[in-house]
């Protein structure tokens, strides 16, 4: 194949996965006219529509479809195969995408990574904050960070956290208005702040105290998908927030906060770090993990 059918297959991925010609655009550094041209020229070498274009959005073609899932992998492979090769140089660097939730990245991840950073200036991180159970082969991530119970199987994952509970919390100023809840059913009776799922609904809460688990679906004035803007509302007297123990300890030592139903909060698996078995680790990589591990603890599920 020659170098120019060579970048423009890259430059039709970056417009796959982008589904924007600005955004493809901006990612590959050229301008936007200048990737249109490149489409249309592999468009007309291949005798095939790739890709169908309106004024707000661009979808892909039955053929743009097929030739993404042919050739994104092994342009892919052949990427990993080069950064594993620039891994051989004395200074590790590349770039690192993992998927992680905004409490992962605060407790767990980034204050042992923030000092990496400076250690390792050729290492870049590229943090995407989402709660979704991801698919990081398929969606072009290098790792991901979930709670051990909800990584993948046949992936390696690596303890980087320890155990943490859930809590529910209110503000003084709350409480002087409601009756404080004794048990969680009584909370369908009080504003909470909800939480929005990364699935498109409501996370339903989820409390634990000698029997089975029990499941209450809360209601309120507020939704968000960022604890801390429900930590924020809870303390300006919106409601109650069901939010990481960890992340009001602050707020709770002092008196913007109370814990409520503190013997109901369950508590949770630490986070992991998860990759595939078969991923061939740069230097680079090995920094990250090493430096995000908790225990001297490795293992493969399956």
């Amino acid at each position: 194949m020659a170098s120019q059918d060579f970048n423009d297959l890259l430059a039709f991925l970056a417009v796959a996965r982008e589904r924007s010609f600005t955004k493809a655009a901006a990612k590959l550094g050229v301008v936007q006219s200048t990737l249109s041209h490149t489409i249309k020229r592999l468009e007309s070498q291949m005798g095939l529509r790739l890709l169908t274009r309106t004024t707000r959005s661009v979808g892909l073609t039955e053929a743009g479809e097929r030739l993404q899932r042919s050739v994104a992998p092994r342009l892919e492979e052949i990427e990993r195969d080069i950064a594993a090769l620039m891994s051989l140089r004395d200074q590790p660097s590349g770039t690192i995408r993992m998927t992680l939730s905004d409490h992962a990245l605060e407790k767990a991840v980034w204050p042992k990574l923030s000092s990496v950073l400076k250690k390792y200036p050729d290492i870049k991180l590229e943090f995407s904050l989402d709660t979704a159970f991801r698919n990081i082969v398929k969606d072009g991530f290098d790792a991901g960070i979930r709670l051990g119970e909800s990584v993948e199987k046949d992936m390696i994952a690596v303890r980087i956290g320890p155990d943490w509970r859930l809590v529910a919390v209110a503000s003084p100023a709350y409480l002087k208005e409601h009756p404080r809840p004794r048990h969680p059913q009584d909370l369908v009776r009080h504003v909470c702040i909800k939480r929005r799922e990364a699935a498109g609904g409501h996370y339903v809460w989820e409390f634990a105290k000698n029997g089975p688990d029990l499941r209450v679906r809360v209601e309120g004035q507020l939704t968000f998908n960022d604890s801390r803007a429900m930590i924020d509302a809870a303390v300006k007297g919106f409601g109650i927030a069901y939010v990481p123990e960890d992340m009001v300890t602050r707020h709770i030592r002092a008196g913007e906060l109370v814990v409520v139903l503190d013997d109901w909060s369950p508590k949770f698996e630490g986070y992991y770090i998860y990759y595939p078995t078969s991923r061939q680790n740069s230097a680079a990589f090995k920094v990250i993990v090493d430096a995000l591990r908790h225990r001297q603890t490795r293992r493969t599920r399956g």
